[in-house]
């Protein structure tokens, strides 16, 4: 049940809105609509705006904060958090030790999924942004902290980096996970990628790094073929200890 100030998605008539629930109107060019009767709703309800234009009511999942959240910067692409995921085994066990919280848009991701999360970001800034973003996706099971990773104490299960690394971030990695867990390294460009495998190899049994390459396909009348866009994003380096 929606609650007030609960973030949800109208959508209706090829659009979708990103709204809160509670007092106040969305103004669309198929009319008004009032938002305070979303309050006590359920996904499925269908509301109207004073034309008649119907819109129906979704929670919003991690891939709509990717579309609909504020951003301090480019976050990581659903495909490449996905094969973070995949390739960690994250699951509802797991603590997660998150650096370079960015938006905050991974840290939703892996709430989803984790036991526990707690995301590092250096800039207060961006850590703020996050936090905002993670309460709206009313996820309790993930903490921002506005401090360097450096800082962080404890074991966890994962840990995920995607910033700026170096050597030392590795070495690190590698002293707070536990026995079996996985370190997962997100970086853009090749100069980087090799700085985190030279140190990985130095330390874990198994390194690999996979080069992240989507094609979306597009169709038309006249047939059928990969989209123009740029379909490599970067690199992630996944580390078992």
């Amino acid at each position: 049940m929606i609650e007030p100030g609960d973030r949800v998605l109208l959508v209706g008539a090829g659009r979708e809105f990103f709204v809160r629930a509670g007092p106040g109107k969305l103004s669309t060019d198929k009319g008004q609509l009032d938002l305070e009767p979303l309050v006590g709703a359920t996904p499925g309800d269908v509301f109207s705006t004073h034309t008649g234009q119907e819109f129906v009511l979704r929670i919003p999942r991690p891939t709509d904060f990717f579309v609909h959240g504020k951003r301090s910067g480019a976050p990581m692409l659903p495909k490449d958090i996905g094969l973070v995921i995949a390739y960690t085994g994250m699951n509802r066990n797991d603590e997660v030790l998150d650096a370079g919280t960015g938006s905050g848009i991974a840290a939703i991701y892996f709430g989803g999924i984790a036991a526990h999360v707690k995301t590092y970001e250096v800039r207060p800034e961006f850590s703020a942004l996050a936090v905002k973003n993670i309460s709206e996706a009313k996820l309790g099971n993930v903490e921002a902290v506005a401090a360097d990773v450096f800082t962080a104490e404890g074991t966890f299960d994962v840990v995920h980096l995607d910033m700026q690394i170096a050597s030392e971030h590795v070495d690190f990695a590698y002293n707070h996970l536990r026995a079996g867990g996985y370190l997962a390294c997100y970086t853009p460009f090749l100069e980087q990628m090799a700085i985190v495998v030279d140190a990985a190899q130095a330390q874990f049994p198994e390194v690999h790094t996979h080069e992240l390459i989507e094609r979306e396909m597009t169709r038309s009348k006249r047939g059928t073929r990969p989209s123009t866009s740029v379909s490599h994003s970067g690199y992630i380096t996944i580390a078992r200890k």
